[in-house]
C-alpha cells in the first residue's frame, strides 16, 4: 500500500448514531452512507478522552491519556511522542492539513516568547497547514470571504455567532433557527473544503496525505440556509434524561457540578442557548443540519477524487474526536462519562489490493480512536510505533477478527482544572485525584473516580444510564470484577517506549515484543 494516497477526515462533535445508514430517524448523510457501503463501518467505536485537544492527541499518537498526558486544551503534547504525520514523513509523504489539530506544542522546544506558545490551537508536528480557521483565528476564512466580495464584520468572531436579525420563524422555532448571514458556499465548512479541493486538483507527482478537519457540527450552532430549516424540531429524537435536572444531579456530585456549570457559564450557558423545550429541539435540528452540510462537502471531495482518477488509489478514514450531549442528561456540551459524548463514528475505505477489503461490512466489536494510527501504519506497510496502545483493525477490513481482541472500551477524563471543589470547607481531594476512568462492554459500564463515589450501570436494563447500581449489594461482585478489569487494563497499557530495549556489551538491542 506504499503507493496509495491517504485522506483522513474528522468532524468535531459527531455522535455515532448520526448516520442515516444506521437508521437515524432524522439526519440524512448520503455521502457518508455511500462511503460506508464502499468500506467498513465500525458501529461500536469510542473516543478515549475529552475535550478536543486531548482526544486528538490520542488519535494522532495512538496513545491513551494516561500515557500522552495532554490533559485538556492547552496542555502541551510531549515532543518525544511520534505521531501519524511524522511517521508518514518517514514514508516519503508531505502531510497536508486543511483545518486544525488543536495541538499545543511542547514549550521546551521554543523560546519563551515564541508566538506558537500563545495559543492551544497549534498544528501537529509534521503537517504543513493549507488553511486553518477557528473563532480564535478567523483571519484566513475572513480573507477568503473578502476575495469573494463578502463584506466581513469588523469583529471577525461575529462570523461564528451573528445570525440574520429578524428572521421569520425564530419566535416559534427558537434562537438557532436563524441562519448565518453568509451562504452555504461561503461557510467555514465550504472554506476548508475549497482549500482541500485546490490541493487535490494539483497534489504533485507523489502519493499524498491530506487531513481535512471540519469544525462542524461543533458549536456555535449557526447554520447557513438551507441547513437551518432542513430538519424540523418536531422530528428530532426525544431527550434521554431523568425526570428533572435535580433528579439527574443526584446521580453523582461531579455530574451535579457539570449540570450547574453547563447551565450558568461558558460557551453552552443558558444565556447563549436557552434550555426551554422548543429551543432545545430546534438546536438539535440545527445540529443535524450542520451534519448534512459536512456530509455534502465530503461528497464534493469524494466526487473530485473520482473525477480526477484518484479515488481508486486513496485510503479514506472518517471519524470524530468526540460526541456531545445535546440535551441528553440535561447537558448541552460534553458529559463526564455518558456514551453520547464518547461514542463516535468510524468508517474506513481502502482500495482493492491483495487483501481485498470487505465492502459494506458493519463491525460490532469495540474499537477505539487509538486504533486508527496503528491501523493506517499497518495498511501502508509501515512499522507500528511501539508507543501505540491501539490495535490494527486491518483484519476486520478483510473479513477476519484480530486475535485476542478487546471485549470492552475504555476512556479517561482528567478534571483537575474544571473548577470543581467537593462540598466542605477544605478540599478533601488531592489535586492529582481529580480524574475518572471508564470501562464499558455490552452489559455494564463501570466509572471509577479516584476519590469520589463510583458508578455502575446495567446497560441491558438501563441503556439510558439513569440508575447507579454501584452501592447496591446485589452488584458488589460486579463492581469488584470491573474494577479488577480496569486495573488490569491500566497495568497492561503502561507507557512502553524503552521497555523492549536492553543495553549491554553488544550495545542497544531491541528485544521481541511477544513470545511468538
Amino acid at each position: 500500500m506504499e503507493s496509495k494516497n491517504f485522506l483522513f477526515i474528522t468532524a468535531d462533535q459527531w455522535r455515532a448514531e448520526c448516520l442515516s445508514v444506521l437508521g437515524h430517524p432524522t439526519v440524512k448523510t448520503p455521502n457518508l452512507d455511500a462511503l460506508a457501503a464502499d468500506g467498513v463501518l465500525f458501529r461500536n467505536h469510542f473516543a478515549q478522552c475529552i475535550p478536543c485537544g486531548p482526544s486528538r492527541a490520542s488519535i494522532f499518537t495512538g496513545m491513551y491519556l494516561q500515557n500522552h498526558r495532554s490533559l485538556e486544551n492547552g496542555t502541551p503534547l510531549d515532543a518525544r511522542h511520534t505521531n501519524i504525520a511524522l511517521e508518514f514523513k518517514k514514508l516519503g509523504y508531505d502531510p497536508a492539513l486543511a483545518g486544525y489539530t488543536d495541538t499545543t506544542p511542547d514549550p521546551r522546544l521554543y523560546p519563551p516568547h515564541d508566538p506558537r506558545l500563545k495559543t492551544y490551537e497549534g498544528i501537529l508536528p509534521g503537517f504543513k497547514c493549507l488553511a486553518m480557521s477557528s473563532e480564535n483565528f478567523p483571519e484566513s476564512w475572513a480573507q477568503w470571504l473578502r476575495e469573494r466580495g463578502y463584506k466581513v464584520p469588523e469583529n471577525l468572531r461575529d462570523l461564528y455567532y451573528k445570525s440574520v436579525e429578524g428572521y421569520p420563524g425564530v419566535e416559534e422555532r427558537g434562537k438557532t433557527y436563524a441562519p448565518a448571514p453568509y451562504s452555504k458556499e461561503e461557510s467555514e465548512t465550504a472554506f476548508v473544503t475549497d482549500k482541500a479541493d485546490k490541493f487535490l486538483r494539483n497534489p504533485g507527482t507523489r502519493p499524498w496525505f491530506l487531513h481535512i478537519s471540519y469544525l462542524k457540527p461543533h458549536r456555535p450552532y449557526l447554520a447557513p440556509e438551507p441547513y437551518n430549516w432542513l430538519y424540523h424540531p418536531d422530528d428530532v429524537p426525544d431527550f434521554k434524561r431523568a425526570s428533572s435536572p435535580e433528579e439527574e444531579a443526584n446521580q453523582h456530585p461531579f455530574l451535579a457540578f457539570q449540570l450547574e456549570k453547563n447551565l450558568n457559564s461558558g460557551y453552552y450557558s443558558a444565556s447563549m442557548y436557552p434550555r426551554d423545550e422548543k429551543s432545545m429541539r430546534q438546536l438539535r435540528a440545527t445540529y443535524y443540519g450542520l451534519m448534512t452540510e459536512v456530509d455534502e462537502n465530503i461528497g464534493r471531495i469524494i466526487n473530485l477524487l473520482k473525477e480526477t482518477g484518484q479515488y481508486e488509489n486513496t485510503v479514506i478514514v472518517f471519524t470524530s474526536d468526540h460526541g456531545v450531549q445535546l440535551g441528553d442528561h440535561y447537558l448541552l456540551g460534553q458529559g463526564p462519562y455518558f456514551d453520547q459524548t464518547f461514542h463516535v463514528p468510524l468508517v474506513i475505505r481502502a482500495p482493492d489490493g491483495k487483501r481485498q477489503q470487505q465492502r459494506g461490512r458493519v463491525i460490532n466489536a469495540f474499537t477505539e480512536n487509538i486504533d486508527i494510527f496503528p491501523t493506517i501504519m499497518d495498511m501502508f506497510g509501515a512499522d507500528i510505533p511501539i508507543q501505540c496502545d491501539g490495535r490494527s483493525l486491518v483484519p476486520f477490513l478483510i473479513g477476519k477478527t484480530p486475535e485476542r481482541f478487546r471485549t470492552e472500551v475504555h476512556w479517561e477524563v482528567d478534571f483537575r482544572y474544571s473548577g470543581y471543589l467537593p462540598p466542605g470547607k477544605e478540599p478533601v481531594i488531592n489535586f492529582d485525584e481529580y480524574s475518572l476512568n471508564v470501562i464499558r462492554d455490552e452489559h455494564y459500564k463501570y466509572v471509577h473516580f479516584v476519590a469520589m463515589p463510583h458508578l455502575l450501570f446495567d446497560l441491558k436494563k438501563d441503556p439510558e444510564e439513569l440508575h447507579n447500581l454501584a452501592e447496591d449489594p446485589a452488584y458488589t461482585a460486579i463492581v469488584l470484577k470491573y474494577a479488577q478489569k480496569m486495573l488490569s487494563w491500566r497495568m497492561t497499557n503502561d507507557e512502553r517506549t524503552l521497555t523492549y530495549m536492553i543495553i549491554g556489551p553488544k550495545g542497544v538491542v531491541k528485544r521481541p515484543r511477544s513470545y511468538k
